[in-house]
């Protein structure tokens, strides 16, 4: 279950973030075909996003070159998709601070009000506990 979340992006905000962004990290993606990561990944691609995965376990996923961290990303990167542990939002929050993204987005069954406020007053957007996914199809 998620944490509560504070102060959510609106249906409205949600769209602006979706129709502006172009380029979206996945932190935490699976080279499981059976993993959320994975199928999040391959729609968000099929839609016209520039997915750039990010999980140090792996080489490539889904046809895409993997990154260690959003850090080592060689573009700028418009949204950070969590899809990790709850402890590890923190640390990602931070990196997406210091690589200047625009939105931080805690997948479906995340959220973190600390560092969502954190990456608020840093000027980012914050959306929690939604799935990429579902809002794009249903929104834009």
């Amino acid at each position: 279950m998620c944490e509560i979340p504070r102060d959510n992006a609106s249906n409205k905000e949600i769209t602006k973030i979706l129709k502006a962004s172009k380029n979206i990290a996945i932190v935490g993606i699976s080279a499981d075909e059976t993993k959320d990561s994975n199928s999040v990944a391959k729609y968000l691609k099929n839609n016209g996003y520039k997915i750039f995965p990010v999980n140090p376990k792996y080489n490539e996923v889904i046809g895409e070159k993997c990154y260690k961290n959003p850090a080592s990303i060689p573009e700028a990167i418009d949204i950070v998709v969590i899809f990790r542990k709850p402890e590890a939002i923190p640390a990602i929050v931070d990196e997406a601070i210091n690589i200047k993204a625009k939105t931080v987005w805690m997948q479906l069954g995340l959220a973190n009000n600390n560092s969502a406020d954190k990456a608020r007053q840093a000027g980012l957007s914050v959306v929690m506990c939604k799935c990429i996914k579902v809002e794009h199809a249903y929104l834009v």
